[in-house]
């Protein structure tokens, strides 16, 4: 078994392979790159992180069309949003299980919250206590005010908006705070409301295989206390920035490359994933 220093260094080595600008270009990620408006790129960012599912080809032309629909002005599309006048816009709008219900009931709730809270990121800010170690009850509270925000919501939106609570990873929500949070060549760096110590590494059955193949993960279920178990294991190498290593769980699945031998620890993990 590798040595911690050997095993940080091969994760090093996965961050400056995968966190490049190159990485961008077929990520859910280019879909905010292509605003120039932080308020923009919090609004669309949102929608391109829960829709992120399935085969990126798909997703990114989902979201072009998603773009186009809000006259590439997203933000303001969701602040203004008259529902006799706008929701024919979102009609038809699908990807997977999001449909054009949901399309229409996010963009009601989120215009609630942004007349509320101002932004996207007060929201999530304003359920942070200043004393907490991650973003867990950030999540948690978004979530729930969200859900809550309008009366007569569907209950279907729930399963779009992920909770701590409920014992899910969230994945897709941690991506996004990674995306707003964090500075660098692939990521935004838009917020400073969190801190990236705080932020928690995005967890699915990709990373997840991944993470246990290198010894960072024991936990079989990719859940809530997996994703803290493995941002536990990866602030021992980062203890400021442990979400950079989401490159390095990400990037080697994503883009078909293998890991090093040498540090594979259950070499398992990544046969049930064949």
């Amino acid at each position: 078994m590798a040595e911690p220093s050997e095993l940080a260094a091969y994760l090093e080595t996965l961050v400056r392979q995968f966190e490049h600008p190159d990485f961008i270009l077929t990520d859910p990620i280019s879909i905010p790159h292509g605003f120039d408006d932080p308020a923009d790129r919090e609004i669309i960012g949102l929608f391109a992180a829960l829709l992120a599912w399935g085969q990126r080809k798909t997703l990114l032309r989902k979201m072009e069309d998603l773009c186009e629909r809000m006259d590439y002005r997203p933000h303001r599309f969701v602040r203004d949003f008259d529902e006799v006048r706008d929701a024919r816009k979102l009609a038809g709008f699908k990807h997977r299980t999001f449909q054009p219900i949901d399309a229409l009931w996010l963009t009601k709730s989120l215009q609630a919250v942004l007349r509320r809270y101002g932004s996207l990121e007060n929201l999530f800010a304003r359920h942070l206590p200043p004393e907490a170690s991650d973003v867990g009850p950030a999540l948690q509270g978004f979530s729930e005010s969200v859900l809550t925000a309008l009366p007569g919501a569907p209950s279907r939106l729930r399963k779009h908006l992920a909770r701590p609570s409920t014992g899910s990873a969230c994945k897709r929500l941690n991506m996004y705070l990674r995306w707003m949070v964090r500075s660098g060549p692939v990521d935004l760096g838009l917020w400073t409301r969190i801190r990236p110590d705080q932020l928690l590494l995005p967890l699915d059955v990709h990373s997840g295989r991944q993470a246990r193949a290198l010894g960072l993960l024991t936990r079989n279920s990719d859940d809530w206390r997996a994703v803290l178990e493995l941002t536990e294991a990866c602030r021992s190498f980062s203890p400021h920035d442990p979400a950079r290593y989401d490159f390095a769980l990400f990037g080697p699945g994503a883009f078909g490359v293998p890991l090093d031998p040498r540090f594979i620890v259950r070499s398992e993990a990544l046969d049930r994933g064949r």
